[in-house]
């Protein structure tokens, strides 16, 4: 092995032929013989350029509806043979095997196959086998043969075939060698993900993948190095969002507005509604008959925590509701659009990021979420779960009017999205109080009370927002102690999963503070 590797020799192989013709004609130009498939190889003929076929190197005709093709020693001695090394170059003299000195494959697209619901046979034809066997013989032998895997690189190697007179030097060849196992490890990632998904039982292995998508300028800390990495679901939200303008997301901004993003999907098709996001918990969620005023509403919910948060809307960003927005120091909004006049406000405020996306993404959609603890990684189904009116228990005396009982189901799907132990306060399609992440239940209904009390303040209302509200918990009270703390500040009704040993005594305090109160037998704890 040497630092310079000569290109002489050139597989191409591709599904994506975005900047094939350029790249390859830039190759023939450095005298690069080149070599082909199927598709690929019609592409490159229409272009003018000189191709030998696969089949007409191997002496075998592609077969099996292409699954045969470059599963050949011609192809994989070519590939693997170590230049230096005299049995190998025995070997390829005596079976007639050429090198091949760069490999250029971009797989079936199986990912995207699977991302617009294609049936399991088609999904299954779109598994690649020869084309990742290709990549993993030349990263394998990385000191004699460069391979690429992804467009981006293209300019990369023809760069340095220009700055080293057709010669790729080690460096380059190692970086995209790992490049290449990367990417078929991903790619063996999407398949084997999928594959779970088809079989019972919990899948005794698993593994993740990822594509870089953004280099971010540091972690939670100035400290921590990050990066963002994208699994190829195309998933409405940040991964797959437009930035309008301001600078980069950085990591909290994208976790945040992840939480904002996913928050809000769960109200798709219900009329206007704005959810406020602060360090991965709502401080604001709101209806209203418009955008600006389910922005106001959720800003009024505590105007305070609002200031740096991310907004998130159901609807397409209006005119209107931008000038509110612009009201205060906001770091990102994400909306599934924007009109213009938006856009032109939202340009007057540089560091504020404007994100649109293709739609809302759908909450009922099942996934996994994923998390690392020291030595491995904690697995569980995505929350999915939702309710309806028939799916409550009322467990009280009374039970809940109406309008409590479609504020319950709105702070029941706010809840959701809150860290645990949850205490939610909802009056009129609005959150008045958030309680989040405390240690004990009754310490987040207090916090949640207080949070409106001075909101009432703030806004110079006559009494708390609290007084003839509802409240959610995201699990169930342990004792009574929580639950009156929230009659104490107003509520009147309640809902919560149920399901503890003191249930009975939670169920008579409630009837005594005169309290509503319903079962859910789900939880939604988020940690």
């Amino acid at each position: 092995m040497t630092n310079l590797a000569p290109l002489r020799r050139a597989l191409i192989s591709v599904s994506d032929k975005t900047g094939l013709v350029e790249f390859a004609t830039a190759l023939a130009g450095h005298g690069v013989a080149l070599l082909s498939t199927g598709g690929t190889a019609r592409s490159l003929r229409d272009a003018g350029l000189e191709v030998q076929d696969v089949s007409d190197a191997t002496g075998f005709p592609e077969m099996m509806d292409g699954r045969v093709k470059t599963l050949h020693p011609v192809v994989h001695g070519g590939l693997l043979a170590l230049r230096d090394n005299a049995e190998h170059v025995a070997a390829m003299e005596t079976h007639d095997i050429a090198p091949i000195d760069l490999v250029v494959v971009n797989l079936y697209p199986f990912e995207e196959t699977v991302a617009k619901g294609a049936a399991y046979d088609e999904v299954i034809e779109n598994i690649d086998i020869g084309g990742p066997a290709m990549i993993r013989s030349a990263a394998k032998n990385h000191g004699d043969v460069t391979v690429v895997v992804d467009v981006e690189d293209y300019g990369v190697v023809l760069d340095a075939l220009d700055a080293h007179g057709g010669q790729t030097p080690y460096a380059l060849r190692q970086r995209l060698a790992q490049t290449a196992y990367a990417r078929t490890a991903a790619y063996d990632t999407a398949v084997s993900t999928w594959m779970a998904a088809q079989v019972d039982g919990t899948p005794r292995r698993r593994t993740f993948g990822g594509a870089l998508a953004q280099e971010l300028r540091y972690g939670e800390n100035p400290h921590q190095a990050a990066a963002f990495y994208t699994d190829g679901s195309a998933r409405p939200g940040v991964a797959t969002a437009t930035q309008h303008q301001g600078k980069a997301l950085s990591y909290n901004n994208i976790n945040d507005t992840d939480a904002a993003f996913e928050l809000i999907s769960e109200f798709a098709g219900s009329g206007p509604a704005c959810a406020i996001i602060k360090h991965a918990n709502p401080c604001g969620v709101a209806t209203g008959a418009t955008l600006k005023e389910a922005y106001g509403r959720a800003f009024d919910c505590d105007r305070t925590s609002a200031f740096g948060g991310i907004i998130a809307l159901n609807q397409p960003l209006d005119e209107e509701t931008a000038r509110e927005i612009t009201g205060i120091f906001t770091e990102v909004v994400i909306a599934p659009g924007a009109s213009d006049a938006a856009v032109s406000i939202f340009k007057e405020k540089k560091n504020l990021r404007l994100l649109t996306t293709e739609g809302l993404a759908d909450a009922a959609v099942a996934a996994l979420a994923i998390k690392q603890v020291a030595g491995g990684f904690l697995v569980q189904d995505k929350d999915v779960g939702r309710l309806s009116r028939d799916d409550l228990k009322v467990v009280t005396q009374r039970a809940p009017s109406d309008a409590e009982m479609t504020d319950l189901l709105f702070a029941w799907t706010v809840a959701k999205h809150v860290k645990s132990n949850a205490i939610i306060y909802v009056k009129d399609g609005a959150t008045v109080g958030v309680g989040a992440g405390q240690m004990s239940r009754l310490d987040s209904s207090t916090i949640a009370a207080t949070k409106a009390t001075r909101m009432a303040a703030d806004l110079g209302l006559p009494e708390t927002p609290a007084k003839g509200s509802v409240v959610a918990s995201d699990a169930f009270f342990p004792f009574p102690d929580g639950l009156l703390a929230a009659a104490e500040a107003g509520a009147t009704a309640v809902i919560q999963p149920g399901g503890s040993m003191r249930d009975d005594a939670v169920i008579a305090a409630a009837d005594e503070a005169g309290l509503a109160m319903v079962f859910t037998n789900m939880r939604h704890f988020r940690h």
